[in-house]
């Protein structure tokens, strides 16, 4: 029987939450050390696990049969396994039980006859630079691929000649640094630079949106995080201001007591000095943080560093720097050589569930089935309008803001309900040491940052100095899809389930299709219950964006072509100041920033925070090379840039 019968187990990876889903012969190991896993039991080859956390043992616990069932069986492990959130030494599984070890929630589905396989992740649809929505026939920004002979073949060699470039005919221009993105992470290395002394012609900058915060600000919007509306993620520090004082606490709190608002004035300021214990963490307004970004690129030139252009390729030159081949229009292209090159390309594509991808492709419905990262307004307008009911996949931060708008628009019109479909329960959160995050209603909280120490204290050294394996371990323990523990949210929960239009169910998707009323019907086996039918008149995936290399032609052209080395999440291998070592060319740098560089000797890479600490040691990098212009922040020189920042005058 063990032979035949093969288990599934589906996950969301601690990590970057995406989704895994293994096929495997039984028995299985469960283990974080390859070497401590059997390899046999009673002659039977074993598939070994391996689950990167310090929450999970050496040698964790075993999947086997026997006696005609299966039985997961705790290997004497630090902290247990749980079953359906009840621990568990020895447990019969069926089909469906949900497996808890350590951060990880397993999904255990029978599968008989099939040949062991990894399946297919969530599908990626990248984003159209020409509009708010994601296109699946496009490449992402910065690196479409080009039908015509750009690049020449000129740029296939491992180290570009310069004199080949002038060769063709188009223009090579040059400069001394260069950011491809031009997006949030682009703007704050760029920022940094001309505080520390490079003046704003030295510098060029590549993207499609002249304002830097453009593709964030629209996925804010998409997400139904208007202007107005307090940002989810950590902002714990500001863009537009390295020093971060005053804060945006500070300066929202200042404004309001200029308005007479004494009480609003005040409670900010109590939030910043006694969250998360006593209050709930501070983010500040969208709007006011768009609005200190377009005064900051003001007042550092940003207008003249921004270079319109779509990027097809970055390769080394004979005479030790870099060369990017991009594109300035139809049939317009161009080079751009430089010495000092920061790749902050963020997300390329958004992660789409597989079987709405496949509802959308066989109905050709992009009303009904929409991702929470792209525009879908009409959905809260219809519900406003004529009531309705959604279905809302995936439980972070993105979820629990369009079940808040949701909320919203029944104030318009009571009769509107809300399914929340989530593949296992959660009964408790994350653990490190001795901390442990809350679950409420499935939902698992945090502050809008991760451990406060991952910033800049004693865990940030230490996932400078972990080993690649470590630092798995660590992120797994650290990651997760987590939400905002705002008050506010979590009573808007406790209503919705008490008045019952608020539903969470738990079930694997079988398949969505159309009925004859063109409601969507989602198609689940229920734990405990079988088969059943979920309709809704809106299926909502809020279960994120993708950032790994390979979804980025760009990035994967670059890659390949160079042999660049991957980490254990598919992301760029950098080094603890974020420079990409085997990019090396002659005096040439190149550094990145961003998602694409999670994995490595920083947690929060892409949050505010993240984008500023990697800007500051990747320009320490600069100095330490000697690059021109870029000078060390003393104490004196730090506070004459900061009195002008104060004074909004130019570097």
């Amino acid at each position: 029987m063990t032979n035949d019968l093969q288990i599934q187990l589906s996950w969301e990876d601690p990590a970057t939450g995406e989704r895994r889903e293994p096929k495997l012969n039984l028995p299985i190991a469960f283990g974080r050390e390859f070497a401590r896993l059997p390899a046999e039991i009673g002659g039977q080859r074993v598939s070994r696990m391996l689950l990167n956390s310090n929450e999970v043992s050496r040698y964790h616990a075993l999947i086997d049969w026997e006696q005609n069932q299966l039985v997961v069986i705790d290997q004497g492990s630090v902290n247990g396994i749980f079953v359906n959130g009840q621990q568990q030494t020895r447990s019969v599984l069926t089909n469906g039980d949900v497996l808890q070890i350590g951060p990880y929630m397993m999904a255990v589905i029978f599968a008989t006859n099939v040949s062991a396989q990894i399946t297919s992740p969530p599908s990626t649809i990248q984003f159209n630079p020409n509009t708010n929505l994601p296109d699946p026939s496009l490449s992402p920004a910065l690196s479409t691929p080009s039908r015509s002979n750009f690049p020449p073949p000129a740029f296939q060699a491992e180290n570009v000649v310069v004199q080949a470039l002038h060769a063709t005919g188009l223009p090579v221009d040059e400069s001394d640094y260069l950011a491809i993105g031009a997006g949030l992470g682009s703007f704050v290395w760029v920022d940094l630079l001309r505080i520390s002394g490079v003046h704003a012609d030295k510098i060029v900058a590549l993207g499609l949106e002249g304002e830097p915060y453009a593709r964030y600000k629209r996925l804010c919007m998409n997400s139904q995080i208007p202007l107005h509306e307090r940002l989810r993620s950590n902002s714990d520090s500001c863009p537009d201001n390295i020093w971060g004082w005053p804060s945006y606490a500070l300066r929202e709190s200042w404004y309001d007591f200029t308005q007479g608002k004494i009480n609003s004035a005040f409670r900010y300021l109590w939030q910043v000095f006694a969250e998360p214990t006593f209050a709930e963490t501070y983010t500040p307004r969208a709007g006011n943080v768009f609005d200190s970004i377009d005064r900051e690129a003001k007042r550092i030139g940003w207008n003249q560093i921004y270079r319109y252009g779509r990027v097809r390729g970055i390769r080394k030159t004979d005479d030790g720097r870099y060369c990017v081949a991009y594109s300035r229009g139809p049939g317009n292209y161009a080079f751009l050589v430089s010495r000092y090159l920061h790749l902050a390309t963020g997300y390329p594509a958004i992660q789409f569930l597989p079987d709405l991808q496949a509802y959308r492709e066989k109905y050709q419905d992009f009303k009904s089935v929409v991702n929470a990262y792209e525009a879908h307004d009409h959905v809260y307008q219809q519900l406003e309008q004529q009531g309705g009911t959604v279905l809302i996949r995936g439980r972070g931060i993105v979820a629990s803001r369009v079940f808040q708008r949701i909320y919203e628009a029944r104030k318009q019109n009571q009769n509107i309900t809300v399914l929340h479909l989530m593949r296992s329960p959660k009964p408790q959160g994350n653990k490190f040491q001795t901390a442990q995050r809350l679950v409420k209603n499935h939902y698992e909280f945090q502050p809008f940052n991760w451990p406060k120490a991952c910033w800049g204290g004693e865990l940030r050294t230490i996932l400078e100095k972990a080993s690649p394996d470590e630092r798995k371990r660590l992120l797994a323990d650290w990651g997760g899809t987590t939400t905002a523990d705002r008050h506010d949210w979590q009573r808007i929960t406790e209503q919705g389930l008490s008045e019952g239009w608020y539903q969470i169910t738990f079930g694997e998707v079988l398949g969505v299709e159309r009925d004859a009323q063109n409601r969507t019907i989602t198609r689940i086996r229920e734990k405990g219950f079988g088969e059943m039918n979920l309709a809704a008149d809106f299926i909502v995936d809020a279960t994120g964006l993708d950032a790994k290399v390979e979804t980025n032609p760009l990035l994967d052209d670059l890659v390949k072509h160079y042999n660049l080395p991957l980490n254990h999440l598919g992301r760029l291998v950098v080094a603890n100041n974020f420079e990409l070592i085997e990019m090396r060319s002659g005096r040439g740098q190149m550094y990145a920033a961003g998602a694409i560089t999670l994995g490595g000797p920083y947690a929060a890479v892409d949050s505010f925070l993240g984008l500023q600490y990697a800007a500051l040691v990747a320009v320490d990098g600069l100095v330490a090379a000697r690059a021109p212009g870029v000078q060390y922040l003393n104490i004196i020189s730090s506070y004459r840039q900061w009195l002008k920042w104060v004074l909004n005058q130019s570097p």
